[in-house]
């Protein structure tokens, strides 16, 4: 269980987004809404240790992120956390298999890879570079990367934001079903996409309205 509780995180220009407390159970899906700059973002990257709050805690499974130095969070990222990033964060010269295997540099079991990559219609591309992709097929391969180590929680941010609807669409639908069982937290301003999901939580109330510029 993840429980954001009393949390204020302040940025650069003195602007702070206060949350509303938030517990997102084991084991469900979530997709949180919102246009950009209403906090989305930086929820995700305080959930996964990136970030840490100014005021408030994060927990997860009763472990305070906010407690831990960098490398414990790290440490804590790597082993729990899958995350699946907008940009896909791939190397494009490098393969397919290539870009999945490079997590076994942080000690990641990567043995999952085949079956996930088939699950999701891209075993074919394995030995493919990368830059020789479709958007969809990039997509894929991020989400098989963040699953491959069969993570308790998967946090996506936009994962279908570079994609068109139809696309986008097949990206969520596999997502969530190769997720079952986890908790599951996406990102979007997509509501079209919302039921996929368990649960649809509005950002907007979440921070009541409070918007950083340029800030997720």
């Amino acid at each position: 269980m993840i429980e954001v509780k009393g949390v204020t995180k302040v940025f650069g220009n003195d602007t702070a987004i206060d949350y509303k407390d938030l517990v997102f159970e084991t084991g469900k899906s979530y997709i949180l809404l919102g246009a950009s700059g209403c906090g989305k973002t930086t929820l995700l990257n305080m959930i996964a240790g990136l970030l840490v709050p100014d005021s408030g805690t994060v927990t997860v499974d009763g472990k305070n992120l906010g407690a831990m130095n960098r490398p414990e969070r790290d440490a804590f990222r790597i082993k729990n956390v899958g995350y699946i990033f907008q940009d896909f964060k791939l190397i494009e010269e490098m393969s397919v298999a290539d870009n999945i295997n490079i997590l076994k540099l942080e000690g990641v079991d990567t043995s999952a890879a085949g079956e996930l990559m088939a699950q999701l219609g891209i075993d074919k591309q394995k030995n493919k570079k990368v830059s020789k992709l479709s958007g969809g097929q990039k997509q894929r391969v991020a989400i098989v990367r963040g699953l491959v180590k069969h993570p308790d929680i998967i946090l996506a941010d936009e994962p279908t934001g570079n994609l068109n609807f139809a696309v986008g669409e097949q990206v969520v639908k596999e997502l969530t079903a190769a997720a079952k069982g986890k908790t599951l937290i996406v990102v979007t301003h997509d509501e079209r996409l919302a039921h996929y999901f368990d649960v649809t939580i509005d950002m907007n109330e979440v921070t009541g309205g409070k918007y950083d510029t340029g800030v997720n």
